[in-house]
């Protein structure tokens, strides 16, 4: 019975056509495709036969690896065997150890700077233009607090100005609330607050609020809204038409509180109102890179994608930023070594170092970042994290360099540091000028953005089904050969055209799911 079962389980292996990606020649490890794995017996195609059952999107050692050999993927080491692996075994977290940082002091610097590609002529969108110069692809009132205390107050007014006012001004997109547990409580001049300082004033004149802010102050705070706002980058801020104090003595209550933010809010609605969109270059468009939940496939199918899409939209003249400073640590040569110049590439690196310094007085390192789903989904460590994260910048050179909070300066390929959490990284993102993002996932995420749309890209055509009303593209064609990396990559591109016009709405703002801001905070709280 037993020999019975057993042959009818070889039988059955050897029927599943196996599909594996190896992503380099010279890796010495590929990862499963098939949905569900592939058990223990399969035969791919070289003959080899799989010593133990593997799981979809994790590794298969494609040969005899000693006790301390590296594993290669991507074409570079990721990790050295903790024990001796045949060929055909099953190789995950517990089997491999994790190399060694790569040394910020001996990077490549712009030694491979890659020459610029063809522009692409003719690419446009239709945009909101703003008086400060920057185009937005939503029409937002946008409410900024400069402290907690007045959080539940402004939710409230946003509540009732989206009930009572926003239906006799269709062409404005939303109101929201810019709120945060930031603010009072604070020590101003410590090393690391102007981070959050710089994030809320720049998240305040992003381009989808229409590049200028309204501020709803409590009055006693430590972050005062001349302190928010002062920055030589942007006009002085006439406070008596752009901020409600709620502690102002003409205030009698919560009602004339609620009141005056109401009437501030109609006459800046009634100004976005009059705006309509207009035929822009492609070159306005800023675009934030994140992925999220990814798994092993997210580097050889979402994020090449995403990388092409950056790659047009660098050749159209945009702006493009890429992030999450620990999942490009690994990888960081591939980027200082394709920096436009020197000057770039230290200012790559100084961000880098800063975040380790960081990280290590928290008595932590870059081997906290996968998470458990990472894991389950064929990452193994953080270098393999990291190598297929940075496929998301494309092939185009680093222009330049932005640290947390600051904002976009010159179009590009851009580096902006930060951490990589989902809403701390989009929210740095936004201070940065974003005006559309794209979110790569593997495990999938129901993240969204109020003040940008985010299309969502699946790295697996199995999620892409299953949340068919939250993928808004599927990368998992790649992987089963159904698209190239390019097809996909131009189908991201024209979407972001689409959705940065109005054409098209993504699935998160179909649905309204907009998750909260998320300062990134590295300065005492007193």
């Amino acid at each position: 019975m037993g020999n019975a079962s057993g042959v009818t389980e070889r039988n059955e292996a050897a029927a599943v056509r196996a599909l594996l990606i190896r992503a380099n020649a010279r890796d010495n490890v590929a990862i499963v495709v098939n949905e569900g794995g592939l058990p223990a017996g399969t035969v791919l195609e070289s003959g080899l036969v799989l010593r133990e059952a593997v799981p979809e999107a994790h590794k298969v050692a494609l040969a005899d690896l000693e006790k301390g050999a590296p594993i290669l993927r991507y074409g570079t080491v990721i990790g050295y065997a903790e024990v001796p692996l045949k060929a055909g075994s099953w190789v995950h977290e517990q089997s491999m150890r994790l190399p060694a940082p790569p040394k910020l002091d001996e990077l490549p610097i712009s030694t491979e700077v890659p020459e610029p590609l063809p522009p692409l002529e003719g690419c446009t969108f239709e945009g909101y233009v703003n008086e400060d110069g920057t185009v937005g692809t939503k029409n937002i009132l946008g409410i900024t607090t400069t402290v907690q205390c007045v959080a539940a107050t402004v939710d409230y007014a946003v509540r009732r100005i989206k009930t009572e006012l926003l239906p006799r001004y269709p062409h404005v997109d939303d109101v929201i609330s810019l709120t945060h547990s930031y603010g009072c409580g604070i020590a101003l001049d410590a090393p690391g607050a102007e981070i959050p300082v710089r994030t809320l004033r720049n998240l305040s004149r992003n381009p989808n609020l229409g590049g200028a802010p309204m501020m709803v102050s409590l009055g006693c705070e430590k972050l005062q809204p001349a302190v928010l706002v002062a920055s030589p980058d942007f006009p002085v801020l006439d406070t008596s038409a752009n901020v409600v104090r709620l502690q102002d003595e003409q205030h009698h209550g919560f009602e004339d509180m609620v009141t005056a933010i109401m009437r501030m809010a109609e006459a800046r609605l009634v100004r976005l109102n009059a705006r309509r969109r207009v035929t822009r270059p492609a070159a306005d468009l800023i675009v934030g890179m994140q992925c999220g939940g990814s798994d092993a496939f997210s580097g050889v199918t979402a994020n090449p994608a995403l990388g092409h899409a950056a790659d047009l939209l660098v050749r159209a003249g945009a702006t493009v930023i890429f992030s999450e400073v620990t999942e490009v640590r690994d990888a960081a040569a591939i980027v200082t070594a394709r920096a436009a110049n020197e000057t770039v590439a230290r200012e790559f690196i100084r961000e880098l170092a800063w975040y380790d310094d960081y990280l290590s007085r928290g008595e932590t390192d870059r081997s906290a970042n996968p998470s458990p789903g990472n894991k389950k989904g064929g990452l193994t460590n953080i270098v393999e994290k990291a190598l297929g994260a940075t496929a998301k910048a494309g092939s185009t050179a680093l222009a330049g360099v932005l640290g947390p909070g600051e904002r976009v300066n010159r179009r590009g390929l851009i580096f902006a540091a930060t951490p990589a959490g989902d809403f701390v990284c989009g929210t740095l993102q936004l201070a940065a000028g974003m005006n559309v993002h794209v979110f790569t996932t593997g495990r999938g995420t129901p993240y969204g953005l109020a003040m940008a749309p985010v299309i969502k890209v699946a790295s697996r055509s199995a999620l892409a089904q299953r949340w068919s009303d939250l993928i808004d593209v599927d990368a998992g064609v790649i992987a089963t050969g159904k698209a190239s990396v390019e097809e996909v990559g131009e189908q991201i591109f024209r979407l972001i055209l689409d959705v940065a016009s109005g054409r098209k709405v993504t699935c998160a703002d179909r649905w309204g799911l907009h998750n909260d801001l998320a300062l990134f905070n590295p300065s005492p709280v007193t």
